[in-house]
């Protein structure tokens, strides 16, 4: 049974920077399409990032791109989310999620497709 636990959230000031982490147990990432999403008071779930089972193949929200990063560490089970330049609306609870055979545009733009959640991490950028 594939559990992901999530962690790194924190409160950030705008500009700032914060990485958060996704361990993985009971199968190895590279097993699964791993993504990221977003979720903050009031608004649907949303993907975020996602990278492929091969690592080949990565996304990002439009939102996002040119500001976080999702790689992984095999070694360590972990998908990572760099995240720079924080914004005030990058607040959310994010959640890391993972799902067989289907690829990153689909379990981005269907959070619904995916059978793996963690229990997310609170993301706050205020000054």
């Amino acid at each position: 049974q594939l559990q992901l636990v999530e962690s790194g959230g924190a409160w950030v000031q705008p500009g700032g920077s914060l990485r958060l982490s996704c361990t993985a147990s009971g199968v190895t990432v590279d097993a699964y399409t791993i993504g990221w999403f977003r979720q903050a008071p009031g608004k649907e779930r949303e993907g975020v990032s996602c990278i492929s089972s091969s690592g080949d193949s990565t996304n990002y929200a439009d939102s996002v791109k040119g500001r976080f990063t999702i790689s992984r560490d095999i070694r360590k089970n972990t998908v990572y989310l760099q995240m720079n330049n924080l914004k005030p609306e990058d607040t959310a609870v994010y959640y890391c999620a993972a799902r067989k055979y289907l690829g990153c545009v689909v379990i981005t733009t269907v959070p619904k497709v995916v059978n793996y959640w963690g229990q997310g991490t609170q993301v706050t950028v205020s000054s």
